[in-house]
């Protein structure tokens, strides 16, 4: 005869099923944290192989006269060319938009201005492939057939808001990322430029020995500055190398130490003493802002707290009292005769 004992459930779920999803879920995590394991990269090998390829762009704008030769050196990208050439079928490609997204991909670490034409096709078949994956489940399927006709709306809506801010969302993502890396090594980085400085160094060769100096603990600052000391070297206005940098940067500070550059340039001002000043300015602002960090933690840890530590702290207590009431009252022991 066939076991037809019904599986356990919690609040109404079946425990083995929920079981089962999550030890598949275990399986999966550590196959892929052995895969990451194993296959370890260098990042620095894409790194050099970046900012090789810049070199040889401002090299290829000194040496070549001709902009038809010039432009031909550029390495060309088929897939984004007919991006391009679909969007301009369609009349939805502007030059301001399009200056727009190559400004935020390139505060996103991401070189290839090409590749903005493709942010604007995520954002233009984005909404239409949300759309139908929210009306197949609000309106073709029976996975919310019980929901009225203004929450199927509402979800569908949801998903076309979804599929049009996705590119931005995961664009705005990494510039976050990346902006929080750089603010959080610029302080170090001034204070090896002032060394460096005071060391006698020009400003391009002070750029790349902090590049190297701290390229393996703040990557994406070393990588910044290596490409202003591949600018200062090639380009005919050193000032234009600044520029780029507060260009492809999304911080104030970044700004800030851009302006001084451009000034002790211009008017010959000592660059070690302007640079410890900010870099002064740079350290207080990181420890007011650690500061700041530490006065909001006991009100972001309220809500863990009662959610979470409580609640057990209750059971682990009240559990065995609870259970010997319960005893007692489903099962009361007979009194002798």
């Amino acid at each position: 005869m066939m076991n037809t004992t019904p599986s356990p459930t919690l609040l109404g779920f079946d425990v083995y099923f929920i079981g089962s999803i999550l030890v598949a879920i275990a399986a999966v995590a550590v196959m892929l944290a052995i895969y990451a394991a194993v296959t370890v990269r260098d990042p620095m090998a894409k790194r050099v192989k970046a900012l090789n390829e810049r070199r040889e762009q401002l090299k290829a704008g000194i040496v070549t006269s001709n902009a038809r030769k010039r432009a031909s050196i550029v390495h060309r990208n088929q897939t984004t060319d007919q991006i391009r050439g679909f969007l301009e079928s369609l009349k939805v490609l502007q030059d301001s938009q399009l200056s727009v997204v190559q400004q935020k991909l390139a505060q996103a670490g991401i070189r290839k201005k090409e590749w903005a034409v493709a942010v604007i096709l995520g954002r233009l078949i984005g909404p239409i492939l949300f759309g139908l994956l929210g009306a197949t489940m609000f309106y073709w399927s029976d996975m919310f057939a019980d929901w009225s006709p203004i929450k199927r709306m509402l979800g569908l809506m949801a998903f076309l808001v979804a599929g049009y801010k996705g590119p931005d969302v995961f664009v705005q993502n990494m510039i976050s990322k990346r902006t929080a890396a750089i603010r959080k090594g610029l302080p170090d980085a001034l204070d090896l430029l002032v060394i460096c400085a005071e060391a006698g160094l020009t400003v391009d060769a002070a750029f790349g020995r902090v590049s190297r100096e701290l390229g393996r603990a703040y990557p994406e600052l070393g990588d910044e500055f290596s490409l202003t000391a591949i600018e200062l070297s090639f380009l005919t206005e050193r000032r234009q190398a600044f520029e780029n940098l507060a260009y492809r940067v999304d911080l104030q500070s970044v700004k800030g130490v851009v302006t001084t550059m451009v000034q002790t340039e211009r008017y010959g001002t000592p660059l070690a003493s302007a640079l410890r000043v900010l870099s002064a300015e740079f350290r207080n602002d990181r420890m007011m802002r650690a500061e700041e960090k530490a006065a909001r933690l006991p009100a972001i840890m309220t809500v863990p707290l009662i959610l979470f530590i409580l609640p057990v702290l209750f059971i682990v207590i009240l559990g065995p009292a609870a259970c010997s009431i319960s005893d007692a009252l489903i099962n009361p022991s007979t009194p002798p005769k």
